[in-house]
């Protein structure tokens, strides 16, 4: 896989961007961690998931992987339910 498999046709500008930053990290790890979870999850995203995740987005990809692995810890306003949905959904549904 080399990027999105879901148009941003239909989504608001805020996804539509959240969506692309997702997708284009910098390191390929984590472009296909949250690129694949924006793909299946952006549209159903609530207003509060989403500001959650335009934070994510804004944490160093190698802290953000490395609290993802386990072997360090997010900051505790980082650390939210969504957070968590990302870790779940990278343990179950990605090869990365």
């Amino acid at each position: 896989m080399t990027g999105s498999t879901r148009s941003s046709g239909g989504l608001d500008d805020r996804r539509k961007r959240l969506l692309f930053r997702c997708w284009h990290r910098g390191t390929r790890e984590m472009d296909l961690i949250l690129g694949r979870f924006a793909d299946a999850t952006i549209a159903d995203l609530s207003d509060q998931e989403l500001g959650q995740l335009e934070q994510l987005i804004e944490v160093p990809d190698p802290d953000l992987y490395a609290a993802l692995t386990g072997d360090k810890v997010l900051p505790a306003e980082c650390a939210t339910a969504l957070f968590e949905r990302i870790r779940a959904f990278r343990a179950v549904g990605s090869d990365a």
